[in-house]
């Protein structure tokens, strides 16, 4: 396949990468690593084995031309882009995968291409970029796909079958909505609480007081430090469950079991640094309204209160402020 990989950082490198391996024509759509890549490709170091990896790279989509699969790996601040970056790249016969966190994604990708070109990828993976051209795999890297416009077209199986054949571990989810808040389980609070912590307990622990003034009091905290620590733990497991009680009353049917079982898996990962953390340390814009403040509202909407993510929205909001 002819693949154009937009947003190659940690995520989108890994992947492409692997695809890149196994035969694939991959091309990467770059702004600051392009002279890196154009040179030297990307290495992956991995606990699955090192590998490198020579996708071409390109600086303007209308160099790559119409792709059969378009990976979508920006961060989700930047999907304003999306009527710049992708038209050049897709056809009548592409398919449209975003891989990116939380929801809305592919609602704005239906604003711009025909729903069923449209599919959902949600990346189970432990991985960092740890300087241009260089990703570190950790752990884990399961992709679950799922078609926009509804149940799984054939086409869909194929890409899954590609990931597999290029060692990704990958399934096929009849409901794309569902397999999104399985997601969140994990993302809302793991990459929420690892930048909120530095706010300090405090700032959660009294739910029905307002906010006061929120200043920096303490280190951000890695999923490690999360776990080891038996209140940060209550409010990890406390946002799981309300996570799960939304998508229950939205009609989809998340097993409570998934809290445990994705902190047992998130116990494996040491001292990790979520997406958002990484964000925040960098000082970049952090991806609040797809991964925080959309699920709230959705919550919301079908009427589970969910006071934790309430809170941690605002701790977040907060922050993103200073």
């Amino acid at each position: 396949m002819k693949i154009g990989v937009v947003g190659p950082g940690a995520v989108g490198s890994y992947y492409g990468a692997k695809l890149w391996r196994d035969g694939h024509e991959v091309h990467f759509l770059l702004r600051s690593d392009y002279e890196v890549v154009r040179r030297r490709g990307v290495k992956i170091k991995s606990v699955e084995g090192d590998f490198h990896a020579n996708p071409r790279a390109a600086r303007t989509p209308e160099e790559i031309g119409v792709c059969d699969l378009v990976l979508i790996a920006l961060k989700t601040t930047a999907n304003d882009q999306f009527p710049k970056l992708l038209p050049p790249l897709v056809g009548p016969k592409t398919a449209v995968m975003t891989l990116q966190n939380g929801l809305g994604n592919e609602e704005v990708l239906a604003k711009l291409f025909p729903a069923e070109q449209i599919l959902g990828g949600l990346c189970f993976v432990c991985l960092n970029r740890i300087e241009p051209g260089v990703i570190e795999h950790i752990a884990h890297g399961k992709v679950v796909m799922g078609e926009f416009a509804g149940w799984p077209e054939p086409r869909t199986h194929d890409i899954g079958w590609i990931f597999k054949h290029s060692g990704i571990p990958c399934a096929v989810a009849d409901n794309l909505a569902c397999a999104h808040w399985e997601k969140l389980v994990w993302n809302i609070p793991f990459n929420g609480l690892g930048v909120g912590s530095c706010a300090g307990l405090e700032a959660f622990e009294k739910l029905r007081e307002p906010m006061a003034p929120l200043l920096r009091v303490g280190p951000c905290l890695t999923t490690d430090k999360l776990l080891a620590d038996p209140n940060w733990e209550r409010w990890v497991r406390g946002l799981m469950m309300e996570v799960i009680a939304a998508a229950n009353a939205k009609g989809l049917n998340v097993d409570q079991a998934l809290a445990n079982e994705q902190i047992e898996k998130t116990r494996i990962m040491s001292a990790y640094k979520p997406s958002t953390l990484i964000d925040y340390e960098r000082g970049q814009e952090l991806e609040l309204e797809s991964v925080f403040l959309e699920p709230l509202r959705q919550a919301q909407a079908v009427g589970v209160k969910a006071p934790r993510l309430k809170r941690l929205c605002e701790v977040l909001k907060a922050l993103s402020q200073v």
